[in-house]
């Protein structure tokens, strides 16, 4: 255990927000630095449960109490030997995961709960500082080729571990650059992509090949990428997005999240000098209230926007965890991120139970607003509030309302995979599709979900496949067999 008494003398602390006028003129990560001193007082306030429910809310198992407690007596080199151990990438889960660890931590039945996601982070980004982070290419070769599909988080840690088994890997992105998600869906303010930078370089010295501008199904047919491989690993997310089919969807200005968010973030490449699509001076409005959505209103900020709105169908959400979502489950609660206090600042406003009937234009076809009705909540079906009807300045607006699954044309229809009901991927207990030697990890199959939930998919298909290549496997498999695929 790390201090016995810690968490009844040191009181949960995150590092603060850069003021919103600072922050907002820049596309840097908006945390200031958190000395490691405070770091491992932070340590300190795990209790080293006897029954760590935080390893119940973690889809990887990450061994959380150990490595509090190294960093909490100062061993910070085994400290992300630790963490490592059961999660290739903490730098991004860090910076991007909701913490469902902390949901489940012990310590917030009565208090605040460990910051777990501060430790993790902090602990992965001191290794790197300090050269820790290493390539570890196999001892021996197998020589057999494995393809992975994406470049997403699934992708990339089922390349990793399946290269660090001495398998021949590539990884195809039809984008220009690796990284799916992490790098042309997340804005850099929340993640500078540097850190996924130099996690690829220890990649590429560890063996792993990767081709990019290569769209699988179209480029290479399904039957080329089988021939040339002795398994497939298709890791493409759920890249169907849900749209919003309402009269003047048609109009210029209105586009998907994901239609807005890359191009914003090529900018930060290199590639443009201002994005093709820029709120500079518009009214924006971003439909949708979760992590998307909030993407969209920092970015929209930063480029300068005359005002921003974000509008939700659902009821706005308690700020305590409710009777119905006990603990150790994972609340849906009221959530404030940066791009919330920026919308604040700003005077823009977060519209609960409202669905958007119609976008309205002017005479070039461009949307000028949208007409919006107050809803009543899941149980009343959303049925529209009589009476409540009303129009908003809308010159761009952005679609953030999820995603539907994996995109069937091309690929997947080429290799005549099974799909269950919504339309994912169906996978057996080892990730094996109906099509022999191809498996499939993440969102494709899982359907839209977390960043930690695709890094332990990942790592479970890669123990798949290695054993369907070598008759056994020394990989691990994170996931708990309560929240497998069913066989």
């Amino acid at each position: 255990m790390a201090d016995p008494k810690g968490f009844l003398t040191v009181r949960r602390e995150l590092p603060k927000r850069r003021p919103v006028d600072v922050r907002i003129r820049s596309w840097s990560e908006v945390y200031e630095d958190f000395g490691k001193d405070r770091l491992e007082k932070q340590a300190s306030r795990c209790m080293d449960c006897g029954i760590p429910f935080c390893h119940q809310g973690c889809p990887l198992g990450n061994l959380i109490p150990e490595w509090n407690d190294l960093v909490y007596r100062k061993d910070w080199q085994e400290a992300v030997e630790r963490l490592h151990a059961t999660n290739n990438f903490p730098e991004f889960t860090g910076r991007l995961c909701p913490a469902p660890c902390e949901s489940a931590c012990v310590l917030g039945i009565n208090q605040d709960p460990v910051a777990i996601k501060r430790v993790e982070v902090e602990i992965i980004d001191r290794a790197f500082a300090e050269g820790w982070v290493r390539p570890q290419p196999p001892a021996v070769q197998t020589g057999r080729r494995v393809a992975v599909v994406g470049s997403g988080p699934a992708g990339l840690a089922a390349a990793q571990q399946l290269t660090r088994a001495g398998h021949d890997v590539t990884v195809y992105e039809r984008a220009d650059r690796i990284g799916g998600l992490l790098r042309y869906g997340i804005p850099e303010f929340k993640m500078e992509k540097r850190h996924l930078d130099r996690r690829l370089a220890q990649m590429r010295a560890e063996g792993t090949a990767f081709r990019t501008s290569v769209n699988v199904g179209v480029d290479v047919t399904a039957d080329e990428l089988r021939a040339s491989n002795d398994a497939v690993v298709l890791a493409g997310g759920a890249t169907a997005w849900r749209d919003l089919p309402v009269p003047g969807r048609e109009l210029k200005g209105v586009y998907q999240a994901m239609e807005y968010l890359p191009p914003s973030n090529k900018v930060q490449e290199g590639d443009y000098d201002t994005s093709p699509i820029s709120a500079e001076g518009k009214h924006v409005v971003v439909i949708g209230g979760g992590d998307t959505g909030a993407d969209c209103i920092g970015t929209a900020i930063r480029q300068g926007a005359a005002s921003v709105t974000q509008l939700e169908i659902m009821p706005r959400p308690p700020e305590a965890r409710p009777d119905g979502q006990p603990w150790p489950t994972y609340p849906m609660l009221f959530k404030v991120e940066s791009a919330h206090e920026e919308l604040a600042d700003m005077g823009g406003d977060r519209v609960y139970a409202v669905s958007t009937t119609e976008f309205l234009g002017d005479a070039d076809g461009n949307v000028r607003a949208l007409r919006l009705v107050e809803v009543g909540g899941p149980q009343a079906g959303f049925a529209p509030v009589e009476g409540t009807e009303r129009e908003i300045p809308a010159e761009l607006v952005t679609l953030a309302m999820g995603f539907l699954g994996p995109q069937r044309e091309g690929l997947l229809e080429q290799l005549g995979v099974e799909l269950d009901q919504r339309g994912n991927v169906v996978r057996d207990r080892d990730y094996r599709t109906s099509v022999d030697g191809v498996f499939a990890a993440g969102d494709m199959g899982r359907g839209q979900s977390l960043i930690v939930w695709a890094i332990a998919e990942g790592r479970a298909a890669a123990h798949g496949v290695d054993a369907h290549l070598g008759g056994r496997t020394d990989l691990p498999y994170p996931i708990p067999p309560t929240a497998r695929p069913m066989a």
